[in-house]
């Protein structure tokens, strides 16, 4: 090559290079800081909802006796879906392959494992659903959720289960039941309930609903508490329950926004339903307490607080202030008949109110959801026949009691006959504090 043909080579090259260096720019997802930052900031506020909110808000209201036990069973829960997470649960609630819209096959049910142990992922992978912001954020958001939502059911049989068949029901049921409604709701195209159409912003179904109909069918199972009804079980802390509820409140800020998946318009009218919602289910619990019972009570609108929040969940990306107002409103006052009369008339020992507040609240704002997220209910949906999405919110409602219910039963059942569910009376009597863990609240 003479030195005249090398020289215009190099010229050549540098004006193809910038080019190429354009192409791969472009190539590469740009991340947006500011989604990024948001959606950092509320992984850690769902997270802060179980470990401490939950925690004390279940926690306050055992008997002293059994504080540490709850306490410790949503400590315990948090770390065993974390590892259970990574090796498979995201890959089965978000692995895609095999889904096609329309088309129901295995894969319509349940994701495969191509992102077991988190396959795949590094600090600057992204995926479609996550374009701003890094999958590492998303899998952790995502992951809080599935933390939390098993959480939940210890409060239908707080103070009388086994440490170590809890552990091993909740490691069961986040593979069998969790894993599996959080893919046919979330996982995008081909999922089955998704593809029915199903609103569910941030887990009235996958969460609420799903921990709720858990919590109904556990409490039946291993039956009532030593002494209930006649024996009082009053909460032993009602300052610790009331902490813990604010902390619910503020965290689900993250739990409801952060389902917008970006810090835009639909995050922060989430915010603001959920906000509007919490109060009037709060006030609307009260005013029904007040008038049954002659007294309004702190339980009671920490407990409204709860209910407020469940019921706005599946609605907040899609709901206006208006509809935002009357789903607290209902949810309030439903859930504090669902959770005193019903109970008691029923006689169900369902010691916290899992299926009270999280169940009930969930089904109200699902199928509420389904005429609030109308445009011409004030709504900024795309629904434009609230009959007919009011039968698909209703069916996807009624696809998660049935499913739950009848794999919560089985497991259970197995798991009764393998290694036994409840504690002696002996221990009951005692406490799970000292039974289980050899260790007490309060050392007076």
């Amino acid at each position: 090559m003479t030195l005249r043909q090398f020289a215009g080579l190099g010229a050549l090259l540098s004006l193809i290079m910038p080019g190429l260096a354009l192409a791969d720019e472009a190539a590469a997802p740009v991340l947006n800081s500011g989604d990024t930052a948001w959606m950092l900031t509320s992984t850690a506020l769902v997270l802060f909802m179980t470990v401490p909110g939950l925690a004390l808000f279940y926690g306050g209201m055992v008997r002293s006796k059994n504080v540490l036990s709850v306490m410790m069973q949503c400590f315990a829960i948090t770390g065993l879906v974390t590892v259970l997470w990574f090796i498979y649960g995201y890959s089965m609630a978000f692995d895609t392959t095999g889904m096609e819209q329309g088309v129901t096959n295995v894969n319509s049910f349940v994701g495969g494992m191509g992102k077991a142990f988190l396959a795949g992922i590094t600090p600057a992978s992204v995926t479609s659903a996550t374009a701003l912001f890094p999958e590492a954020v998303f899998v952790t958001f995502q992951m809080t959720f599935a933390i939390i939502t098993p959480a939940l059911i210890v409060g239908a049989f707080a103070e009388r289960m086994k440490f170590s068949a809890m552990l091993v029901f909740m490691g069961v049921w986040f593979t069998l039941v969790y894993a599996p409604i959080a893919h046919m709701v979330w996982s995008g195209n081909g999922g089955l309930l998704w593809d029915w159409g199903v609103l569910d912003f941030a887990g009235g179904t996958v969460v609420h609903i799903n921990a709720g109909i858990a919590g109904l069918v556990t409490c039946l199972v291993l039956g009532k508490r030593k002494g209930y009804p006649t024996t009082p079980m009053a909460p032993h802390n009602l300052g610790y329950t009331l902490i813990g509820a604010a902390m619910l409140w503020v965290g689900w800020f993250g739990f409801n926004a952060g389902s917008a998946a970006a810090a835009n318009g639909t995050a922060g009218m989430a915010m603001l339903v959920t906000q509007i919602a919490t109060g009037a289910a709060a006030l609307g619990w009260m005013f029904a307490e007040w008038i049954s019972h002659g007294k309004p009570s702190a339980l009671g609108i920490a407990s409204g607080v709860v209910a407020g929040l469940v019921a706005i969940t599946p609605a907040a990306g899609t709901v206006g202030p208006m509809g935002a107002l009357i789903i607290g409103l209902v949810a309030g006052v439903l859930c504090f008949f669902s959770a005193t009369t019903l109970k008691r008339k029923l006689g169900y020992d369902d010691s916290l109110d899992a299926f009270g507040v999280h169940g009930v609240g969930g089904i109200i704002g699902a199928l509420l959801t389904g005429i609030f997220a109308a445009p011409a209910m004030g709504g900024f949906g795309t629904v434009e026949d609230i009959g007919a999405q009011l039968w698909i919110q209703a069916k996807g409602v009624g696809f998660t009691l049935i499913y739950t219910a009848v794999v919560t039963f089985v497991i259970l059942k197995v798991l009764d006959m393998l290694m036994g569910l409840r504690v002696s009376d002996e221990e009951e009597a005692v406490g799970l504090d000292l039974a289980q863990h050899n260790e007490r609240g309060y050392n007076l």
